[in-house]
């Protein structure tokens, strides 16, 4: 593992970059001048991510078509140089990192909304549409895109595609593979492709669309994309929650659902984070409070009053200690608040922070914190839980201080511990962040062997020269 703030220095490094010099004059007369840097200061800014590991790529190009990227990935192959897909870059697995140099594609001028078919609901756009922008540009005209990560404001949708994003509205609408019908592609050798269309039907060939996405720019490199839309809902409202203990909590959620609610979101913290946001903000609660959950409905109108009011009933005997139901924009702004909150005050715990995002069935939430809160103890280092009830994704906050001795190496053994338990309980390592380089080592412990020698040979198949993201969710890869 590269500790925060070094950088990778690969031994067969030659000069200010791996290329040869003729290699970037290729690579110049296919983008142009002025979308190509060498300048360590500009490959800088392509070197890390969320994660805040550093590898230093040799170039980097912002091609402004699928045809030049087409011709950069004929180049690439013949020339058997790494190409490393880069939407923002802020991914918390890696999984944009350029691990082996060579040529970060950056898709930042692909930025084009193309098309807002307000008849069909679908959507038309480039991968370097940012989430949130997208997002408020369907609702202008009555429309709506449900995927929600917290990086909306400075994500890109074709980020989003290839990590197969999520978000807090989940829980009803679905994740991004949700919403993607076509994709236009540049696959690993060069060729440009589409897959699927506008249609909502469509059963000709496999599903291409559906292995894209979610695939961590391994297998293509997405170009267009063509987005379902679903009718803008006219209101929403939203409730925080307090509980005395997190079963409360999770019980709610189950019971919730079970009466044939299905909310827009079920957000929950536990009462690590409650303490973390009651040292950060002004937030007054209860001290007995020990989980929160953050619900929000949506839809006509004049039903919502009375669902919010008939969800209160429902969980009130769950160990509830306070509900407050917002009943302006505002309000629910300062609820929302206390959410995206968190993150910044986890850094008062301590400065490092492993972020992981496991996902178990709604059920076991309540006995993958108890374990959670276990392995916290076993190890002497705090770990804090907040996420999405309503599908069980928990993210998994180990806090350390990477300064003092030992505390990297019991924190690896940690993460190790929750995906363990994360995995007897029936759940997945990753709900949303994918694999990348920071979970490839524990792979095995998910996919068989089996299993993960079928993905091995459509890799092999799509990138016989494994050039395409490289090192990126098998570590042989």
């Amino acid at each position: 593992m590269i500790a925060q703030g070094e950088y990778e220095i690969r031994p067969d490094k030659r000069g200010n970059v791996m290329l040869e010099t003729r290699n970037i004059k290729a690579l110049q007369e296919i983008v142009g001048a002025d979308n190509l840097t060498t300048e360590t200061a500009d490959r800088i800014c392509y070197s890390y991510d969320a994660t805040q590991q550093r590898f230093l790529p040799d170039v980097v190009l912002y091609p402004g078509s699928s045809a030049e990227i087409s011709r950069i990935m004929q180049l690439a192959n013949a020339e058997k140089i790494p190409v490393f897909p880069r939407g923002a870059g802020s991914g918390f697995t890696g999984g944009s990192l350029p691990t082996k140099g060579g040529i970060v594609l950056s898709t930042e001028r692909l930025d084009q909304i193309l098309q807002i078919d307000e008849e069909n609901l679908i959507a038309v756009v480039q991968p370097g549409v940012v989430t949130e922008q997208f997002q408020q540009a369907v609702e202008k005209v009555g429309l709506f895109y449900p995927p929600d990560p917290a990086s909306l404001k400075f994500s890109t949708l074709g980020g989003n595609v290839a990590e197969c994003a999520g978000g807090p509205r989940c829980v009803k609408y679905g994740v991004t593979k949700d919403y993607i019908l076509g994709l236009e592609v540049v696959t690993p050798t060069g060729d440009l492709i589409t897959t699927g269309g506008p249609t909502m039907k469509g059963v000709v060939g496999y599903d291409l669309t559906k292995l894209l996405c979610g695939s961590e720019g391994t297998l293509g490199i997405i170009t267009k994309i063509v987005i379902k839309l679903l009718p803008l809902p006219e209101a929403k409202k939203t409730m925080l929650v307090l509980f005395d203990s997190i079963d409360g909590a999770a019980q709610a959620v189950s019971a919730i659902i079970r009466n044939k609610i299905i909310p827009t979101t079920l957000e929950f913290m536990d009462g690590r984070t409650l303490d973390c946001v009651r040292q950060a903000t002004n937030l007054q609660v209860p001290e007995n409070a020990r989980a929160v959950l953050i619900i929000e409905v949506d839809g006509d109108k004049e039903f919502l009053a009375k669902q919010a009011n008939k969800i209160a009933d429902i969980i009130q005997p769950l160990g509830v200690v306070e509900t407050r139901i917002a009943e302006t924009h505002a309000e629910s702004e300062a609820i929302w608040q206390i959410r995206r909150s968190v993150s910044a005050s986890l850094r008062k715990v301590n400065p490092d922070k492993f972020n992981e995002d496991i996902c178990v069935p709604r059920s076991k939430v309540p006995e993958m914190i108890r374990r959670v809160d276990a392995i916290a103890e076993r190890y002497s280092i705090p770990i804090v839980n907040f996420g999405h009830a309503g599908d069980g994704n928990i993210h998994v906050n180990i806090m350390i201080d990477k300064k003092i001795p030992g505390e990297l190496e019991k924190a690896e053994k940690a993460i190790e511990e929750v995906f363990r338990g994360a995995l007897e309980l029936g759940g997945t390592m990753s709900g949303e962040h994918g694999v990348g380089i920071a979970k490839a080592a524990y792979i095995p412990l998910e996919i068989s062997e089996a299993a993960g020698a079928y993905m091995k040979t459509i890799k092999k198949a799509l990138d016989p020269n494994n050039i395409l993201n490289p090192g990126k969710i098998f570590l042989d890869n």
